[in-house]
């Protein structure tokens, strides 16, 4: 219509709002599942008993397993054995089945010249002295050679099994003079009986049984020996160290005979009570609360003929 103002629309854009981005939701996430964790840890550490958290902790832990003695994180705490641990005399017997060793050092020509009255040939006397000493050395070899693999596959066995993989600093193997020694050693925290009795823990009849398999692959006789610290004990009926050792190493022949070992191959079971501590410099340590078990060294047979 002439003469009428034109009528203008304006329209006006609003400022759109900035784009925050995802950033924010990747941040939240990891908090809950930071959070998820960590109340899942809560809850393990109240439900797991302090045994299975040693368990779990000694699993993560690195394992180094010694023939002889351990390490300064072990049962010995860096402490060095000294021989007169080994030498220490004393002992209560409880079962003896079979006659001892034969020394294996005796002189064929020394028992020869005693057939003959006392007169003995040198030149024989000689030979059929280095020939016992060629025979000695051979078989000693061999033995040595034998318990060399049985202790590795005592360790090896003990590795590969999750539930006895904790313990492998406590069972200690190595060779002596008398054959080889396989000691199952206490910890704090973590022995192998039952306090002042001789019922065994539950792992610990599983290491026996898993030492039993490796020992009956060998003809030699067995040792067992049940030792305490030098801390004074009384039990019912005034039971003391004495007793309670020799029980507890009588225990552990009754779970090697239940797991296959031949009852004709236990030449001793005896309580030691704490005559022979492993570490003499404190001898009441838990350390010297121990089961011990020796394959014993066997003399070499002697020749066709040979009479004693």
């Amino acid at each position: 219509m002439a003469g009428d103002n034109p009528i203008i629309i304006k329209r006006i854009k609003k400022g759109e709002h900035a784009h925050h981005g995802g950033a924010w939701k990747v941040a939240y996430a990891d908090f809950v599942t930071a959070m998820m964790a960590f109340f899942l840890l809560m809850w393990l550490i109240n439900t797991t008993t302090p045994e299975q958290k040693r368990g779990i902790a000694d699993y993560f832990a690195p394992q180094s397993i010694a023939q002889t003695v351990s390490g300064s994180g072990g049962v010995l705490g860096g402490k060095v054995l000294g021989q007169e641990s080994a030498r220490a005399g004393g002992s209560v017997s409880v079962f003896q089945n079979n006659s001892p060793p034969a020394p294996a050092n005796q002189s064929r020509s020394t028992e020869s010249a005693d057939r003959r009255g006392g007169k003995s040939d040198g030149a024989t006397q000689s030979s059929e002295s280095q020939t016992s000493d060629a025979d000695h050395d051979q078989t000693a070899a061999s033995g040595n050679g034998d318990f060399a693999h049985a202790a590795e596959a005592i360790h090896q066995s003990i590795r590969d099994n999750p539930e006895l993989a904790a313990l492998s600093h406590q069972v200690m193997v190595d060779q002596t003079p008398d054959g080889l020694r396989i000691q199952l050693v206490d910890q704090d925290g973590r022995p192998m009986f039952q306090q002042g009795t001789a019922t065994p823990m539950p792992y610990t009849r599983q290491l026996l049984e898993a030492i039993a398999r490796i020992i009956n692959r060998l003809p030699n006789r067995v040792s067992i020996s049940g030792h305490t610290e030098a801390k004074a004990f009384v039990g019912p009926n005034g039971a003391t160290n004495w007793e309670l050792s020799a029980a507890r190493a009588n225990a552990g022949r009754a779970i090697l005979s239940a797991a296959g070992l031949d009852s004709d191959r236990i030449y001793e079971v005896a309580g030691k009570a704490g005559s022979e501590p492993l570490l003499p410099e404190d001898p009441n340590a838990s350390a010297n609360r121990r089961l011990t078990i020796v394959l014993l060294r066997e003399a070499p047979p002697a020749p066709i003929g040979h009479q004693l």
